[in-house]
Order: C-alpha cells, then structure tokens, then sequence
C-alpha cells in the first residue's frame, strides 16, 4: 500500500502564488515511485495537471499549466512538490497527489490517491 497526504492548499488572489506538498510513505512506496498531480474543479472531471518520474528528470504538464506550474521532488522525504504561479480563478479546484510505477501510468490513470487539498483562486 501507499499513503499520500497533500498539505499547501489555501486561497490567493489571481496572478499571486501557493505550492502544495504530498508526502508519500507505505512499505510498497518504492515499486510506485512515479508521482504526479490532478485537480477537480466543482462540477468538472478530474483532470492531469503535472506528473514527475522517480529520477525527477522526466516531467510532463498539462498545456493549461504549462509555463505557470513547476513540478518537483525530493526523494531523501519522499515528498513531490507543486509550485503554482501566476495563478488564476480557473485554476481553483481541489488538487490530489497521485503515484504509480511510471510516469506515463500516472498520466493515464495511477493507482494511488491522496485525499485532496483546496485550491481557491479569488478574482
């Protein structure tokens, strides 16, 4: 099994800043070490946001995020990190952090979830 627990979340005004955080732990963490990033807005599909392989030199963004959102890890805390910028009102949904065995697993669709965090970006 693998726990992911998202932190970070809160409200910013548009065009300002947030990063949230997931930390991943469980005794089979290591065999689903590709991590990534989804978010549901209200009343929409979740949808892929950013994912990040277990060497942290494969990436891959969603267009509406691209050149906005940088996605990151660090593997001594088996913690991946979402910095948001240049936030806008669009953007508010609840984000939850994702793990699988590969990257392209966990843009397709990954087997583990975390809970969630609020994202609310005020106009």
């Amino acid at each position: 099994q693998v726990q992911l627990v998202e932190s970070g979340g809160g409200l910013v005004e548009a065009g300002g800043s947030l990063r949230v955080s997931c930390a991943a732990s469980g005794r089979t963490f290591n065999s689903y070490p590709a991590m990534g990033w989804f978010r549901q807005a209200p009343g929409k599909e979740r949808e892929f946001v950013a994912a990040i392989d277990w060497s942290g030199t494969r990436l891959s963004y969603a267009d509406s995020v691209k050149g906005r959102f940088t996605i990151s890890r660090d593997n001594a805390k088996n913690t991946v990190l979402l910095q948001m910028n240049n936030l806008k009102p669009e953007d508010t949904a609840i984000y939850y952090c994702a793990a699988d065995v590969r990257l392209q697993v966990v843009v397709d669709g990954p087997r583990y979830w975390g809970q969630g965090t609020q994202v609310t970006v005020s106009s």
